[in-house]
């Protein structure tokens, strides 16, 4: 996949900062009287954002998270949910989101559980000959208006933006993004978290985004 046919998937300019987030256990910083109260968690993303003047908090594929003991939903298996599959993209809710390639709708839904995705969109991307799914979650519940299955979006298009906690799932502001080869029959939903058992079998199917991300955030490091 040749870098220079993607474009950008969140507005970000030469002289803006990312700032890498850790949310593995080695992060003593977040109690659990933190992560259990959703504005305290925004409270502290955006006081780290501040501090290190950046624009956007990244990271997380990849990365065995201790944040999901932050609700049920992650626990409801023998052996609890704890990779995450996905890059995400810390930031002000409304931040915009384009489309980095020519795509058309795969699905769409309302994921509303604690913990969850809350609005979520994949679209079906064409890239130099292949094609392949992005998962978009947290977003606003407005990104879903009008959407239906097949519509084609064009690259550079904003299609999307972050959504404020009652919508996104009860998170601070970012965007979830997965890129999944197979979709293997689900709709509107795929895994963005993992046991750790089955680690090998998801990162097979959903690899590392930073092939696409890179070209956005290419005046930093991630």
């Amino acid at each position: 996949m040749m870098e220079s046919s993607i474009g950008k998937v969140v507005d970000f300019e030469a002289g803006d900062r990312l700032y890498a987030f850790d949310f593995t256990a080695a992060n003593t910083e977040l109690s659990p009287a933190i992560l259990t109260d959703t504005q305290l968690f925004t409270d502290w993303i955006e006081d780290k954002l501040a501090k290190n003047q950046a624009r956007y908090g990244i990271g997380g594929y990849n990365e065995h998270r201790a944040i999901y003991s932050r609700s049920e939903h992650f626990n409801d298996l023998e052996e609890p949910r704890r990779l995450h599959l996905g890059t995400d993209i810390w930031g002000p809710a409304g931040t915009p989101i384009y489309s980095f390639s020519d795509a058309t709708v795969h699905s769409f839904g309302f994921n509303d559980n604690y913990g969850d995705y809350g609005a979520t969109i994949i679209l079906q991307h064409h890239l130099n000959g292949d094609s392949f799914y992005v998962l978009y979650g947290h977003l606003s519940l407005s990104s879903l208006f009008g959407l239906q299955e097949g519509l084609a979006i064009a690259q550079g298009v904003r299609f999307a933006e972050f959504g404020v906690a009652e919508e996104n799932g009860h998170w601070p502001p970012h965007l979830h993004f997965q890129v999944i080869r197979d979709m293997q029959g689900l709709v509107g939903d795929y895994p963005g978290v993992c046991q750790y058992s089955k680690k090998e079998q998801f990162l097979s199917n959903c690899p590392d985004p930073a092939f696409i991300l890179n070209t956005t955030f290419k005046t930093s490091t991630f």
